[in-house]
């Protein structure tokens, strides 16, 4: 039997304590003791301050324009000026080679491509671009998803029905093949769609092409977990004091919800990323004069057995940030799912 002293012991603890923490909180607490997923938020946040810093590297560290030509330029490498792109010695002697890393971060860091512009400062002005259309792409995406499973899910019946055929037909395609087919038609003309204009170059069209073909994959997970919501008792509860189905809804539904959509979130964003940087590979994607990861490493290929760098750093930089997001991805999961054993947490 537990002793008065015990007793008072542990009411004064809890009063100590204070109020319990929100959800939140406890979530947040979580993932701070989750290592892996603090080093890849630690990981991820230097990479977005290096592109958002590429005005400052372009202008006042490299002085270039990466996005202008400099086919008859020169550079400074050990103390001689030499141009940046000479004539090639290989085979006939036809074509250009452009400068290769010369590890100076005012001159040509990272070489050039067969342009002479210069590879860091376009690699960071491309991150920008392919950051901000995974980004983008993948809020649109979970908000989109989100009003269609969670009405698909509450509703049921006709509705359901509707949206469920909508889901599974836009399924049916392979995401690439859509994406393609559906660049290559709006990139001649735009999207024009009622009060919607999307002209054919501008970023905002990769974003909504994007989100739309990964709307299934988001909404159909939320439209279970909303299905399996409508037999809970505080809905049963919230029906029988009268409220409507929209209050229901905001109120009930989607707090219930939104962990996962938030799971979702850094997870779409590197699935999303990848998408546009392949899409930019295959010239469907970002378009000239604009700049991303995709269109960097096909701008190299051609040069890929003599300047690898131009390949090789584009695509080190998709591929630590998709891993970063996975892995935050992952760490955001485990702190949101209660039962979750951290993998460094007691």
């Amino acid at each position: 039997m537990t002793s008065a002293a015990d007793k008072a012991r542990t009411a004064a603890a809890g009063r100590a304590a204070g109020p319990s923490a929100g959800p939140w909180r406890r979530a947040l607490a979580r993932l701070r003791r989750n290592r892996s997923a603090v080093i890849a938020a630690a990981g991820l946040l230097l990479i977005v301050l290096a592109c958002v810093l590429a005005p400052v590297y372009a202008g006042a560290v490299a002085r270039t324009d990466p996005f202008t030509s400099n086919a008859s330029g020169t550079a400074i490498v050990d103390g001689q000026r030499v141009p940046v792109l000479a004539q090639s010695t290989e085979g006939l002697g036809l074509g250009v080679t452009p400068i290769g890393p010369t590890w100076d971060p005012g001159s040509y860091l990272l070489g050039a491509d067969n342009q002479g512009r210069d590879v860091m400062a376009r690699l960071l002005y491309g991150g920008r671009n392919s950051l901000l259309i995974g980004l983008s792409s993948a809020l649109l995406c979970c908000a989109i998803a989100t009003v269609l499973g969670v009405v698909a899910g509450y509703f049921g019946g006709w509705i359901d029905a509707v949206l469920s055929r909508f889901f599974d037909v836009v399924w049916a395609f392979p995401v690439y093949l859509l994406a393609i087919c559906l660049s290559v038609v709006l990139l001649t003309s735009g999207l024009h769609l009622g009060p919607i204009h999307i002209d054919a170059g501008s970023l905002a069209l990769p974003v909504v092409i994007i989100a739309l073909i990964y709307v299934p994959y988001v909404a159909r997970p939320l439209r279970g977990q909303v299905m399996a919501l409508r037999d809970k008792e505080f809905l049963h509860a919230a029906v029988g004091l009268g409220a409507s189905d929209l209050r229901i809804m905001r109120r009930e539904v989607l707090p219930n919800v939104l962990p996962t959509v938030v799971v979702f979130l850094p997870l779409m964003t590197a699935l999303n990323m990848l998408t546009e940087s392949a899409l930019s590979f295959l010239s469907v994607g970002v378009q000239s004069p604009d700049a991303s990861w995709g269109t960097i490493i096909n701008d190299g290929l051609a040069l890929l057995y003599t300047r690898p760098a131009i390949t090789l750093a584009a695509g080190l930089c998709v591929g630590l940030t998709a891993v970063a997001l996975n892995v935050l991805g992952d760490g955001v999961r485990d702190a949101l799912d209660p039962n979750a054993r951290l993998r460094g947490g007691a």
